[in-house]
């Protein structure tokens, strides 16, 4: 498979971020790596990603120790920095898959602590714990920890036809498998039953996990499935989504290759919904 954001190489060593002492060693290391983001953008040099060698920051976040032992850090891009987008910098293919899956751990956790400078329980300004990975409340004590979404992604087929939608927000004739966030107090194939009946009207049953990846756009985890529907009239609810349809094996094929007679494409093999096209299809 070629999904970006997969492959990260970084060892997190839990336990050294319960060592301050040990963090602090890692931070004052002549090969200490420092990334800088700042939203969904990535600081750059020639338009590749900018390391920051030398001594890190103590708000940095620790992300992990590379193959040949050097810490890796991440922090907040100042105000002047060069900065590209980082689904720029996957699409163009000028990242290794290892530091792109770096990217997505750094893009994740400096977003995250952007949005969580304050208690949402008492409101008093929290402070980094754990290296990062922990904010604390001096005031009430309460303890908040990065968030990850999980969201349900899936390819639903009937014999040889696939079920896909589109965004109206998305490139002009993609057509991608249907996702959701899954709510509180559901399972994964309730929640994947639920996405794809509220959006397209179709019920479906057997439910096949497929693989995940992460999605840094702030923060989700894409669960991947193939399903099995038990009906097949679609009724699209237009408030969700723009058009939701079946597509044959050949036209699926066709909007992988990006051959479609009519300029329909699917997403980019990047992403896990190409992977689940692909497979439910058995290309």
């Amino acid at each position: 498979m070629t999904l970006a954001y997969v492959s990260s190489l970084l060892d997190r060593v839990h336990d050294f971020r319960l060592m301050p002492e040990k963090i602090a060693t890692f931070r004052s290391r002549p090969d200490c790596v420092v990334l800088r983001i700042r939203g969904d953008l990535v600081e750059t040099r020639d338009g590749a990603p900018l390391h920051h060698k030398g001594p890190s920051g103590v708000g940095e976040i620790f992300l992990g120790l590379a193959p040949d032992g050097a810490p890796w850090f991440a922090g907040p891009a100042p105000e002047t920095a060069s900065l590209s987008p980082l689904r720029g910098l996957m699409l163009e293919g000028r990242v290794s898959a290892g530091e792109l899956s770096i990217l997505a751990q750094a893009r994740g956790l400096v977003h995250w602590h952007e949005r969580h400078g304050f208690c949402a329980n008492c409101g008093t300004a929290t402070e980094l714990a754990d290296a990062g990975y922990r904010r604390v409340c001096p005031a009430c004590k309460a303890e908040h920890f990065p968030r990850t979404d999980p969201v349900v992604i899936i390819a639903v087929r009937d014999g040889s036809n696939i079920l896909l939608g589109r965004q109206a927000a998305w490139a002009e004739g993609m057509y991608s498998a249907l996702a959701g966030f899954v709510e509180p107090g559901e399972t994964i194939e309730q929640a994947a039953r639920r996405e794809v009946f509220e959006e397209s009207g179709i019920r479906v049953g057997a439910i096949t996990y497929i693989a995940s990846q992460p999605w840094p756009f702030p923060s989700s985890l894409m669960i991947g499935l193939v399903g099995e529907a038990v009906s097949r009239d679609v009724v699209v609810d237009t408030k969700e989504i723009e058009d939701a349809r079946w597509f044959s094996r050949d036209e699926v094929a066709q909007m992988l290759a990006r051959t479609h007679p009519k300029g329909l494409h699917a997403s980019h093999p990047y992403a896990i919904a190409h992977v689940l096209l692909k497979t439910a299809a058995g290309l």
